[in-house]
């Protein structure tokens, strides 16, 4: 068990579409495998004691990936979250959501209205899904929200208590899996202090002897927040 454990993890999931690449099987076998790692990820943070879990599940980008692809993603999403719903209730899990409802069909919305609604009260792990998320569009957001105000000046105080879900704490530790280094437009304003892990490991790999190592590796680092 690490020492010095984050009380936020944000996670990159990447790497479905190679792992089903890897096994000749189409691109949806792989986000099926993804979904599968989701909850073996939730369950093992909650073992550990993480008390916000992020999961970066589908981006403001990702609109432009075949539309084939878009509609099992949206199908395998309201099927996950069904279950989560239900499986929440037994584990004390509570469901946020960071991202736009524009695009979103009627059938999403719904069950993440659901979710949320029926978790609200929960409290074990908080799991927020950044759903048609986009960092720099967040943040737009927030600018937009507070001129909406009559705002004249403002402060990063302020962009903080607009974003998406102001209540959710900075993550102390994001990981991405895949091998890939880059943020993807993930929590670019909530990111300033983070520590940040990689592995190449695929997401639909990932498990709880890889969160294991990346809370392992973030123990034995020293956030100095630009101090000595």
């Amino acid at each position: 068990m690490a020492n010095n454990l984050p009380l936020h993890i944000a996670i990159i999931m990447d790497g479905n579409g190679r792992w089903a690449k890897n096994r000749r099987l189409p691109r949806l076998a792989g986000h099926r495998a993804g979904a599968e790692a989701v909850k073996r990820t939730i369950e093992a943070a909650q073992q550990v004691g993480i008390k916000f879990l992020t999961l970066y599940a589908f981006s403001t980008e990702n609109w432009s990936r075949p539309q084939d692809e878009i509609d099992g993603l949206m199908d395998l999403l309201c099927k996950t979250l069904d279950t989560y719903t239900d499986e929440a209730q037994k584990k004390n899990y509570r469901l946020l959501i960071s991202g736009s409802r524009e695009k979103l069909s009627t059938a999403v919305l719904q069950r993440i209205d659901r979710a949320v609604q029926n978790t609200m009260q929960n409290t074990g792990l908080t799991v927020n899904l950044a759903l048609n998320y986009g960092a720099r569009q967040e943040i737009v957001h927030a600018v937009n929200a507070l001129i909406a105000a009559g705002k004249k000046e403002i402060s990063m105080e302020d962009v903080s208590a607009n974003l998406y879900q102001p209540q959710v704490p900075e993550p102390e530790l994001i990981i991405r899996t895949s091998g890939e280094e880059r943020l993807s437009n993930f929590l670019l304003w909530q990111a300033a202090y983070s520590e940040f892990y990689f592995t190449p490991v695929l997401w639909p790999d990932f498990n709880a002897q890889e969160l294991q190592k990346a809370l392992n590796s973030y123990a034995q680092r020293t956030r100095r927040f630009g101090g000595i």
